[in-house]
């Protein structure tokens, strides 16, 4: 992973990140509030030895009263003194308590000892660390005179009294909520590659054609308003969402320069991956630049178009197959001109028997005879076999990938099924792509008919059309 990489993780990771580090701030917080304030206080101990005049004497007395500073600090932790101050006290604990709150502490090279006592009362902490002092005192008097009863060659002083702590010292509020932010900002970091590593989900253009035969058509961004107006309209919109479908509709007037194709199927691995959106948008795309469009809702078990489109859904496709009408009857038009719709009709017991039925390739063909374009919105892959039989029939699908949310074997076993059947895969369209960061750009999009200027949209050529409902004849 190289710098541009973790950039880009960061980028799209930032929310678990985030999180992170304002849980970690949190427990710090809790941990602060939580714990019982301790109040320290401290007092210093200097331990001298007998020495003589000479400079010598007085070098080994140094050196004496230092070896004796470490042997010090070791009793001052000890339970017979920690059991001394209790008694003197009169404290209601036991020694192996007390001891958890003695720190003794020499200094290199020095005879001075630092003690230090943790309690919940600053007063109860300065009475302790006094006491214990004198009682230390004491007891090296005890351990350093000989008994002979001459004057100990070691002795004690207690060069600082403690007195009573203004401010607690556990718990220290900034030290913890900085930990807690660094703490949380190495684990957020740490998750977030972590969860890229084990994330097998399709994020961007490359992993997607890293997958052996697949190929990008183009890459749709998502827009919030398609939830409630799946529809665009192209008269009057400019968007990037709408300029993305543009794009899609010249794209797909390349995959295959030789034979275009034009009964195509619209599919996906799962359900809610912007399949019927899509459909409905590359229809209207390409009715924008004069083709005429049918737009077949082949999802005989959850239909949509009708809902989205405004149309009368028991009529359609499945009446159409079973025989109760004619196709030229089953046709629909709606508000966006030259945009067909077939709807998916009466949903049957037997939607796959029904398409991959001799009658279905004949509608569908028969579609094609007389539409420039036939969208079909079919089941997903997954979920049911319907998807594949109407791919099998037409010229090529169109597989819809989610941003973040198809994974890798989805796709695999989607494109399998395909494969079973003989359906060739047109390419893959990479939907619902996050637009934070991206420049939205729009201009103004214009169609100019005219002897100077002919647009790649205009080179087809228009068969003849039947009638529709509510639609007229055309040419």
């Amino acid at each position: 992973m190289n710098l541009q990489d973790f950039i880009k993780l960061l980028r799209s990771r930032w929310i678990t990140i985030v999180v992170t580090v304002l849980v970690a701030i949190l427990g710090a917080v809790v941990y602060t509030v939580g714990t019982t304030p301790l109040y320290q206080a401290s007092t210093r101990l200097f331990v001298s030895t007998s020495a003589g005049s000479s400079l010598n004497d007085l070098y080994q007395g140094g050196r004496f009263s230092q070896d004796r500073v470490l042997s010090y600090t070791e009793l001052l932790m000890g339970d017979t003194l920690a059991q001394r101050t209790i008694d003197k006290l009169g404290l209601n604990t036991t020694a192996a308590s007390m001891k958890g709150r003695i720190k003794a502490t020499a200094k290199p090279d020095t005879v001075l000892i630092d003690v230090s006592v943790l309690d919940e009362s600053p007063i109860r902490a300065r009475d302790i660390v006094n006491a214990l002092s004198d009682e230390f005192v004491s007891q090296v008097a005890e351990l350093e005179t000989p008994p002979d009863g001459r004057r100990p060659d070691a002795r004690v002083v207690v060069e600082q009294r403690a007195s009573i702590p203004t401010q607690p010292v556990i718990p220290k509020p900034r030290r913890n909520i900085a930990l807690g932010l660094l703490g949380g900002l190495f684990a957020g970091v740490g998750l977030a590659v972590a969860r890229d590593r084990l994330d097998n989900t399709v994020k961007d253009r490359e992993r997607l054609e890293s997958i052996p035969g697949v190929g990008v058509v183009d890459s749709i961004p998502f827009d919030k308003e398609r939830r409630t107006a799946p529809a665009i309209s192209f008269d009057n919109d400019n968007s990037a969402t709408a300029e993305a479908f543009r794009k899609f509709r010249t794209n797909l007037q390349f995959i295959s320069v030789d034979q275009p194709p034009r009964l195509i199927v619209v599919t996906s691995s799962t359900p809610r991956e912007g399949k019927s959106t899509t459909a409905i948008n590359i229809a209207l795309a390409l009715a924008e630049a004069e083709h005429e469009v049918v737009l077949v809702d082949g999802d005989m078990r959850r239909p949509t178009l009708p809902t989205y489109l405004g149309l009368l859904g028991p009529v359609g496709f499945s009446t159409v197959l079973s025989g109760r009408i004619p196709l030229q009857q089953a046709l629909q038009s709606t508000r966006y001109p030259r945009v067909t719709v077939l709807a998916a009709g009466v949903i049957p017991p037997n939607p796959s028997e029904l398409l991959a039925s001799l009658a279905a390739k004949n509608v569908l063909g028969e579609l094609r005879s007389h539409f420039d374009y036939v969208i079909v919105d079919s089941s997903p892959l997954l979920a049911v076999t319907d998807g594949a039989i109407l791919a099998a029939n037409a010229d090529g699908a169109l597989m819809m990938v989610r941003y973040g949310e198809t994974k890798r074997e989805q796709l695999s076993q989607a494109f399998g099924s395909l494969a079973n059947v003989g359906a060739s895969l047109l390419g893959t369209v990479l939907t619902m792509t996050p637009t934070r960061r991206a420049k939205a750009y729009a201009y103004e999009y214009r169609q100019r008919r005219g002897a100077d200027v002919v647009s790649w949209d205009e080179v087809d050529s228009k068969p003849n059309r039947i009638r529709v409902r509510g639609h007229g004849t055309s040419d």
